[in-house]
């Protein structure tokens, strides 16, 4: 994710809001305790998907890949009465999410699924959710997406992280570069969708549903 210099990415996020204070802490926490900490959204993305949410007064949130908790307590945080629901595969990470969770005070706002996201999306309801943040195992991101836009209503908004993997989509080589790649233009072929591709991070596929 070396697209920005990294002096503009100090910048930018000086002049952003900041985290929380929990979320400072688990981001500390994460770093420090977890494999692959950079898997954690961070504020920059962090902010953008509240800023979506805050626009479109989203209460009911879907989320596939939890990791330590960090984008679903940050989506959760906008609104006191959100119903936020978050997949996760592993137990480890499950437990560090809930006791964060549970920090923040928002264990009667968000529920961690654990199990494999997508026989967990079948347990929901077609159309209840106003937005979704996939941020997941890149391998499945097109069957995340297949089944999240039939549950999100219309005018909801699903939100994709890693959409450009570090640029390695433009020439995929790897498994996972292909999907994603795959997945992009599954995506903007998908006459269901309004979508744009940010270069915010390591790439933000925005879809609004029609």
């Amino acid at each position: 994710m070396k697209f920005i210099d990294k002096k503009i990415l100090e910048y930018c996020d000086n002049n952003s809001n900041q985290d929380s204070g929990i979320l400072q802490e688990l981001e500390d926490f994460t770093f420090k305790n977890k494999q692959l900490p950079q898997m954690i959204s961070g504020n920059m993305v962090g902010n953008f998907l509240q800023f979506i949410i805050q626009s479109m007064k989203a209460k009911k949130i879907l989320e596939v890949g939890t990791f330590t908790g960090y984008s679903a307590i940050k989506m959760a945080e906008v609104y006191s009465d959100c119903e936020l629901h978050t997949c996760e595969a592993m137990e480890k990470h499950v437990k560090t999410a809930n006791d964060f969770i549970q920090k923040a005070n928002l264990q009667k706002n968000i529920t961690v699924h654990q199990g494999q996201a997508l026989e967990t999306l079948e347990t929901f309801q077609t159309g209840y959710f106003d937005f979704a943040f996939i941020d997941a195992d890149k391998i499945n991101y097109l069957e995340y997406y297949k089944r999240i836009i039939t549950l999100i209503r219309k005018g909801g908004v699903i939100v994709l992280d890693n959409m450009l993997w570090s640029g390695e989509v433009i020439s995929p080589k790897d498994d996972h570069s292909k999907v994603l790649n795959k997945t992009a233009k599954f995506i903007n072929e998908d006459e269901r969708v309004f979508n744009t591709l940010l270069p915010i991070r390591d790439g933000l596929m925005v879809c609004y549903k029609k």
